[in-house]
């Protein structure tokens, strides 16, 4: 029987020839296709191939009986659900990299006709008017540009741009002197914001970068300043954008990504003068398309005609026998890494890059594969500020270049846990954090240890983590101002030094808690600390 894949956004021609001569598989090419059609057609197909358009809901997998692969043509896959696709065992696949050259080029672009009101003076002259001077620019040689995150995309973005004779500065906290991949100077994200007379954004959109140029942000900026968003939607403040714009802060925004697409009509940045705008064309070239639909058809074709994975955001390239033992260490490495990246987010100072990783392993889990469990460690330390499309072959290879020291030490021997993995985590302030888990009966996952106290906790959803002193009615306070909004607890654990000493806190939730309760928890006089983790 053949298996059958959905492509549900357009493909470049050259993907759907290499994806429909691969014997096994039939190819029902329906770009354009509705949520409900997909909804209606998804229990059909073993793969589905997919571009921006299409968004893979918690919905449409729960309806996806035979699916088995979702292949992602392109980079970003913030349109799929992917943990919910991991929980049932459906592999998401991306093409990092095939599209690299045309966005960073797509942005450079987007900064050129911004300082030269390139757009406006085109739909001028066409009018049939000569504004020579309504048109007036700016050189960009010699002016200041900087470049927020120096992934792959803002890697090249900053050397084009040290190509046109401009300053380049950037800010990304994974990156150090001795790993920066160019001739760059680091500064960090105020001073950025202080000095740049461009600004390019190529970081993914998560909690931490949300918003990250919001009014406040823009208020720091220089007077004059360009602003550009071609990487997420959502990035940069859209209102506050607008805002800087009429005040005449900024002189000018070049955006190629919204958070909602389409815009709407009456969007305030289609109607400003000084806006660049274009349709989330960053990876529109005929060389990107082709170059990651091919990708994706090889990709798809050879993981349900050979069982092999690559490039999977949510699983690594294991044998099915390797996939089943490993699965909940996977899924537990994962979950420590984050842990620990948002640990070292509520210090009272930022805690930086992390330098240094230390994995040991205890147990049966030795024997399987170590070094697939450690790059699932990596992806969950990473992921808060590279983005989910990071995946467990490049997890390792963009810790090594950004200098992070990863050391495994494993024994076969098992210690106070059948299985157990510890993990420890150095970062550039000097602070460090160390929790472990364990595996219970093949499937059963707990944390086991955080920092200095011992515990057993689920490391799942929501968690009110709270370091105290241990007295009694610190439970009892929080439990109310809980209540008071509206956050119902589903389970608490503890743990502590001894009576009276210091103690961790963990109250699982159905919700996020609301910044204000979180404040007043703070605020109480037993705390030291509180802070709201997702797992």
């Amino acid at each position: 029987m053949a298996y059958r894949v959905l492509v549900s956004d357009k493909l470049a021609p050259e993907g759907l020839e290499r994806l429909g001569a691969e014997a096994g598989i039939e190819v029902d090419n329906q770009p354009g296709l509705s949520p409900e059609d997909l909804l209606a057609k998804i229990a059909e197909y073993d793969g589905l191939v997919i571009r921006s358009g299409t968004k893979v809901t918690e919905e449409v997998l729960a309806r996806a009986e035979r699916l088995k692969v979702i292949g992602r043509a392109g980079i970003g896959v913030d349109n799929v659900d992917v943990p919910a696709a991991t929980r049932r065992g459906i592999v998401v696949m991306n093409t990092p990299g095939g599209n690299n050259v045309t966005t960073a080029e797509h942005a450079i672009s987007m900064a050129l006709a911004c300082a030269r009101h390139i757009p406006a003076a085109d739909a001028s002259l066409r009018g049939g008017k000569w504004e020579r001077s309504k048109f007036t620019g700016t050189e960009v040689t010699g002016k200041t540009f900087g470049v927020v995150g120096l992934g792959n995309i803002g890697r090249v973005v900053a050397d084009r741009a040290a190509g046109l004779s401009m300053k380049v500065i950037a800010f990304d906290p994974f990156v150090t002197e001795k790993t920066k991949p160019l001739e760059v100077e680091l500064v960090s994200l105020e001073e950025l914001f202080e000095r740049s007379d461009f600004i390019s954004v190529h970081v993914p959109l998560t909690a931490d970068t949300k918003n990250l140029i919001d009014a406040a942000a823009i208020e720091r900026m220089r007077d004059g300043v360009r602003i550009i968003n071609c990487a997420r939607g959502g990035i940069v403040d859209e209102e506050a954008l607008a805002a800087g714009i009429r005040s005449g802060k900024v002189a000018g925004a070049a955006v190629d990504v919204f958070v909602d697409e389409p815009p709407p009509a009456d969007h305030p940045l289609l109607a400003l003068p000084g806006v660049v705008v274009t349709p989330h064309l960053g990876a529109s070239t005929g060389e990107a398309q082709t170059n990651v639909a091919v990708a994706i058809a090889d990709q798809v074709s050879a993981f349900l005609c050979r069982g092999a994975i690559t490039a999977a955001v949510n699983m690594p390239a294991l044998t099915p026998e390797q996939r089943e033992f490993l699965g909940p260490f996977l899924d537990l490495g994962e979950k420590l890494g984050s842990l620990v990246a948002q640990l070292g987010a509520t210090e009272t100072e930022p805690a930086g890059a992390p330098i240094s990783v230390s994995v040991e392993y205890k147990g049966e889990v030795a024997d399987h594969g170590t070094k697939t469990v450690t790059a699932a460690i990596l992806r969950g330390l990473l992921v808060p500020i590279l983005g989910d499309e990071l995946n467990y072959v490049s997890a390792p290879s963009i810790a090594r270049e950004r200098g992070i020291s990863v050391q495994e030490t494993v024994s076969t021997q098992p210690g106070d846990y059948r299985n157990r993995i510890s993990v420890s985590v150095n970062f550039a302030s000097g602070a460090s954090h160390v929790v472990a888990g364990a595996v219970f009966a093949r499937k059963t996952v707990r944390l086991v240890k955080l920092n200095d106290f011992f515990l057993e906790a689920v490391p799942e959803g929501y968690i009110l983590m709270l370091h105290n002193r241990d007295v009694p009615g610190v439970v009892g306070q929080v439990g109310t101002l809980l209540g008071k909004g509206q956050v119902n607890i589903a389970g608490l654990e503890l743990g502590r030094e001894g009576i009276g000493k210091r103690a961790v806190s963990l109250f699982h939730v159905d919700d996020a808690v609301p910044d204000e309760i979180l404040a007043e928890v703070r605020k109480l006089p037993e705390v030291l600390n509180a802070a709201l983790l997702r797992l």
